[in-house]
């Protein structure tokens, strides 16, 4: 979906906010899809916005992606992609706050599509993945971060999926990056879009 924006876009750089909470991954997760930009030639940023975060405190990670050397050092402000690893999040902070109006949201829930985008009083293109229940099923714990790389390629085309499975067996290495890039697969699947 995103790819005709980032081929219309040739000239601006893509921007994402991930919203997650403290243990979830949204640190890791910015960190892998830039490994896979670079991986494939293109320029990219992952960064956190640290406080006093403690685990399950809401946190934000930042990504952009271009063509062209990134020169911007600043939080994202005006996101093109907005990703939401924790669904109690959509109640505790604005998740769509900057969201570009032809943006798009990629949402960790059990709820339906048209349900949250009711919830949300968002009409945009939305990417609905329960990643929560891969993680649990591949991973054997919570963390969805790479469960929400994949429906993250998915709803935007920005990297291709061998480029963030590579990255992401990079980053964990052994039997962890296996199962890691088993969630990152199976979540590209099973996004539903909208």
């Amino acid at each position: 979906m995103l790819a005709a924006l980032y081929d219309r876009k040739v000239e601006s750089m893509i921007e994402v906010r991930w919203h997650g909470r403290g243990g979830q991954g949204a640190v890791t997760a910015a960190e892998i899809l830039a490994h896979a930009a670079i991986r494939e030639g293109k320029y990219a940023q992952a960064f956190p916005s640290f406080g006093p975060e403690r685990r399950g405190a809401p946190v934000l990670a930042f990504n952009r992606f271009d063509d062209k050397p990134i020169w911007v050092r600043s939080d994202v402000y005006e996101p093109d992609v907005v990703a939401v690893l924790d669904p109690s999040l959509l109640a505790a902070v604005n998740v769509l706050g900057g969201l570009k109006p032809d943006g798009v949201v990629v949402i960790n829930a059990r709820e339906t599509l048209s349900e949250i985008k009711a919830h949300l009083g968002f009409q945009g293109k939305t990417a609905l993945i329960n990643a929560t229940d891969i993680a649990l099923e591949v991973l054997k714990v919570p963390i969805v971060n790479t469960a929400m790389v994949g429906a993250f390629i998915k709803a935007t085309g920005l990297v291709k999926l061998d480029s963030a499975v590579e990255a992401v067996i990079e980053r964990f290495g052994g039997k962890t990056g296996e199962r890691n890039a088993e969630a990152v697969k199976k979540a590209y699947e099973v996004t539903v879009l909208g």
